[in-house]
């Protein structure tokens, strides 16, 4: 009963992403939506206990809500979610606004910022972290639409990376770097449709995210890491986050700041592997044959050859692209032995190729599209 009144009044609560089935952009989304300013972080308290610091459970599944300024890493899948939650209630008890720079997260401090990077284009946004979701394995970030715009993953779910700001961060401006106008400059994503290939597609990664010296990853149980959602569940569907109701209201003893010292280790999260693909059809390679080439691929050379490339993603640590290369070979077997991991200055790059003419690329750009619902990009090497 007690998880019901919890789910209420949720924004996010149980449903499914990327603007499918009732969910969508709305009728009239405001112009120049590409042109909303990122979230501004400001130390905001963190809740020691109460409210939505309170441990919960939804479908079945108990999440522990973080209480104290840690760092916090994750790779993921990200997904958005628009009208059929405008204006309603988020857990943190503020109106869900589809148009702004926020997000749902399961188990961050609401309201807390994270920086989201999606590795497929290099785009970065900071939004406010103030409802609870997703609730649907994999996914590790519930976005706006807006923010879902700004980083080109209005076409479905898709991987990224998000890093938690801290408030020590924001104290101490750590969080500001060059990068975070570089949105203003990033193409602008204009439909849902699929957009052709780049006319001059050589991808620039961002720099590197600052390190932190006391952040140590550790591993942890994959449970730990969510938060909580929203109306009534629906089958394979995303929740959010509790009514501002669910607990008591925020008292001069919940209120707590971080205490001086050593910071506590940052969370890190490896990506989860996407759901099995349908089974190919006869005429395809066997299981077998997709391993074989699979192996041949990880002994194959690290210099890319020359001609056309199809880059599924960029990431700072091979491990990334690994996973994702995984994924790949098990949803199209044909192209897994064309897929290599090349790493270049920091960056650990997955592509297809070569191709002899970026016709035959684009064919397999849209064979990824549309099998792992991801934008890969063409990139030209000579």
């Amino acid at each position: 009963m007690a998880v019901a009144v919890l789910l209420a009044g949720c924004a996010s609560g149980p449903r499914s992403g990327g603007g499918g089935g009732r969910d969508g952009p709305g009728a009239s989304p405001p112009s120049n939506l590409e042109r909303v300013p990122d979230a501004e972080p400001r130390i905001e308290p963190i809740r020691g206990s109460g409210g939505t610091s309170k441990p919960y459970t939804v479908l079945g599944r108990g999440y522990t809500p973080i209480t104290d300024d840690r760092p916090f890493r994750e790779s993921g899948l990200a997904s958005w979610y628009g009208r059929k939650f405008h204006a309603g209630s988020t857990a943190s008890g503020e109106p869900y606004d589809m148009y702004a720079m926020t997000a749902a997260h399961k188990t961050l401090p609401l309201p807390s910022y994270v920086r989201v990077r999606n590795p497929a284009n290099g785009r970065e946004a900071i939004v406010r972290v103030n409802d609870r979701g997703p609730f649907v394995d994999g996914r590790v970030i519930d976005l706006s639409y807006t923010a879902a715009l700004k980083l080109d993953l209005l076409r479905g779910v898709a991987p990224v990376e998000i890093e938690r700001i801290t408030n020590e961060d924001i104290r101490t401006g750590a969080w500001r770097r060059g990068s975070d106008t570089m949105l203003a400059a990033a193409p602008v994503y204009t439909a849902p449709a699929p957009a052709p290939a780049p006319a001059a597609p050589v991808y620039v990664p961002p720099p590197p995210m600052p390190a932190r010296a006391a952040a140590a990853p550790v591993a942890v149980p994959s449970a730990w890491v969510s938060t909580v959602g929203t109306n009534a569940p629906e089958a394979s569907t995303m929740p959010v986050a509790p009514p501002a109701a669910a607990g008591p209201a925020p008292g001069a003893d919940d209120e707590v700041e971080p205490p001086p010292g050593p910071r506590p280790p940052m969370v890190v999260n490896a990506l989860p592997p996407l759901a099995p693909a349908a089974a190919a059809p006869p005429s395809g390679p066997t299981p077998a044959a997709v391993a074989a080439a699979a192996a041949a691929s990880l002994a194959g050379p690290d210099t890319p050859s020359a001609g056309f490339w199809v880059q599924l993603g960029a990431f700072r640590e091979r491990g990334g692209a690994e996973t994702l290369r995984a994924q790949a070979a098990r949803g199209l077997p044909a192209l897994a032995p064309q897929l290599r991991v090349f790493s270049e200055a920091g960056t650990h790059r997955l592509q297809a190729g070569p191709f002899a003419s970026r016709g035959e690329a684009g064919e397999a750009v849209s064979q990824v599209r549309e099998s792992l619902r991801i934008s890969p990009m063409v990139v030209e090497r000579r």
